[in-house]
């Protein structure tokens, strides 16, 4: 196992997190139209929503990671497992906020898990 794969998955684990709550703040707000009547309010409602002030912080920790892999890991490792997090999202959504996981998106995950299963077997 690569040495660095933990700190890869925390940042993976954090940038999923940040997508999470994003949409939850996105879905305390609603849905909204880009329009000049409504940018400055919405761009406040949004800025404003501790859900999404919470889910950019954490992304932007999460960039700091990648950039912390990134110099000590090589891309051709590294970015195919921040898949993982496409894994994670796809199952809180469906958990947390009752999306539908149709049978090709179960399977989509699984080819997904099996796809980063190989590519730690190259560490």
């Amino acid at each position: 196992m690569n040495k660095y794969l933990p700190l890869i998955l925390a940042g993976v684990l954090l940038n999923a997190l940040a997508q999470l709550t994003l949409k939850q703040g996105m879905r305390s707000i609603g849905q909204f139209s880009f329009s000049m009547d409504s940018l400055f309010r919405m761009t406040t409602t949004i800025g404003l929503n501790p859900y999404v002030l919470v889910g950019l912080s954490c992304y932007v920790v999460s960039v700091v990671i990648w950039l912390l892999v990134l110099s000590r890991v090589e891309v051709s490792y590294a970015y195919p497992l921040l898949s993982v997090g496409y894994v994670v999202t796809a199952l809180a959504g469906w958990l947390l906020f009752d999306e539908s996981m149709s049978l090709l998106r179960w399977s989509g995950i699984g080819v997904i898990c099996f796809g980063v299963w190989l590519i730690t077997r190259t560490a």
